[in-house]
């Protein structure tokens, strides 16, 4: 059975939407551990509270980023990790961290990727007038949210959006798509092709 890694700084909600679709059997896989670089995150609450392994790392205790990274790895190899799922995780990936889970590291970010990658995407998505966001299911690669795309899903943006009202429609698409890319990737249904990934 695959064994997940999921690694969170925050609240951990798509941690949640994870967690609940492996619980309705939805997935046949099983989250091995749960790893945030801030200690006491809601997010880590959440993993013990369903019994899983949560575990805080806390970058700032590490004299550089490898060997923090280094630790991180040394963990998810430690409980054979097949699949490293990122879910709010506010740190970017070192080069020789992806290289590392090469095809088997999954990112959830909120907005149609290529366009907005980074941080604060519902307010420049709202400066630039679009009339369509989303989010986006990728492969981490060694650029910022520019690794092969898995699933999008599109929302509208309202005339009367605010950045909390749209982010939390684009949250509802997250909680959705996520769990459905690790499903395809449980059952072997992703083949990456260059920039592409196919379902088969």
């Amino acid at each position: 059975m695959l064994k997940i890694g999921v690694l969170v700084s925050g609240r951990g909600s798509n941690l949640q939407a994870i967690i609940d679709a492996i619980e309705a059997k939805k997935i046949k896989a099983e989250i091995a551990v749960v790893i945030s670089n801030i200690p006491g995150v809601a997010a880590l609450d959440r993993a013990k509270k369903h019994g899983i392994k949560a575990v805080a790392v806390n970058d700032k205790e590490f004299k550089d980023k490898s060997s923090y990274e280094k630790d991180i790895i040394a963990e998810l190899e430690k409980n054979n990790v097949g699949l490293v799922c990122l879910a709010g995780y506010m740190k970017l990936i070192s080069p020789e961290f992806v290289r590392h889970f090469k095809g088997k590291m999954m990112n959830i970010h909120p907005a149609l990727l290529p366009a907005f990658p980074g941080l604060h995407v519902q307010r420049t998505a709202l400066e630039h007038g679009v009339k369509i966001s989303g989010c986006t299911v990728h492969f981490v690669d060694e650029g910022c949210d520019t690794g092969p795309i898995i699933i999008q899903a599109a929302v509208p943006v309202l005339d009367d959006d605010t950045q909390e009202s749209l982010s939390a429609r684009i949250l509802e698409q997250e909680h959705r798509i996520y769990p459905e890319a690790i499903r395809l990737f449980s059952e072997g249904k992703l083949k990456i092709e260059g920039r592409r990934v196919k379902i088969i």
